[in-house]
Order: C-alpha cells, then structure tokens, then sequence
C-alpha cells in the first residue's frame, strides 16, 4: 500500500472513511461543537473548557467510525491531516460542496464506496 504524502491525495481516502452519512452526520455534531466551544470558552472565561474539545471533538467521530462506519479513523495513521480534514469537511458540508467532494472521491449516496476508486493507504514513515 502506498504512503499518502500529499494533503490532495488524502482527502479521498478520508471521504472514503466518512462514506456513510451517519458518521458524517456525527462527525458535523462534534466539530460544531468544538467550535461552539472554542468561541465560549474566552467570553464565559472557563478556559478549562479546553480541556473539552478533544473529547468532544474526537469523541463523536470515533462513535461514527466504531457504531457507523465500523472502520479505524484516519486519526491513527494521519493524525494532522485528518484534524484539517475535519474542519475542510464541516467547511465542505455547511456550504454545500460536500456532495460533489464524495461523488468525486468514489463514495455513493448510499453510502458505499466504488471499489475501482477505493484509496488504499499506509501508515506514514
């Protein structure tokens, strides 16, 4: 399996991971919620809640992935590429890009992925 070691080339394999809409769907409650978060915590002066956002954010996620999705999340082998990722995809999803992003990457709208387009990646050296 190939190393991924451009961003370009990640983000199919990381709509690849998200293919179906509940985990998606999770994902974009989690994300929100970080932001929600990152934009209380200066005005409610609780910078513990911090302390919080990888929780939340991470925590819906991995839920998609592990109940939904029922695959391992790129997190592991792709830690900071797939943190811009999720905020790309959030970003993608609220303006209304995400559906011709997935189309593009191979993924259905049932939530399957085209096999000839599957992205196969190895962990990064």
């Amino acid at each position: 399996m190939p190393t991924i070691t451009h961003f370009r080339d990640f983000w199919p394999y990381y709509l690849q991971e998200y293919a179906r809409p509940g985990t998606r769907a999770l994902h974009y409650a989690g994300t929100s919620l970080v932001v929600a978060l990152l934009a209380a915590a200066p005005v409610a002066g609780r910078w513990w809640m911090a302390l919080a956002l990888p929780i939340v954010g991470y925590g819906f996620a991995w839920a998609g992935h592990s109940l939904i999705e029922r695959n391992r999340p790129a997190t592991f082998r792709y830690p900071l590429w797939s943190l811009r990722a999720d905020f790309v995809m959030w970003h993608r999803y609220l303006t209304g890009h995400i559906r011709r992003d997935l189309a593009r990457a191979g993924v259905r709208p049932d939530g399957t992925v085209d096999p000839e387009r599957r992205v196969r990646a190895a962990r990064p050296a």
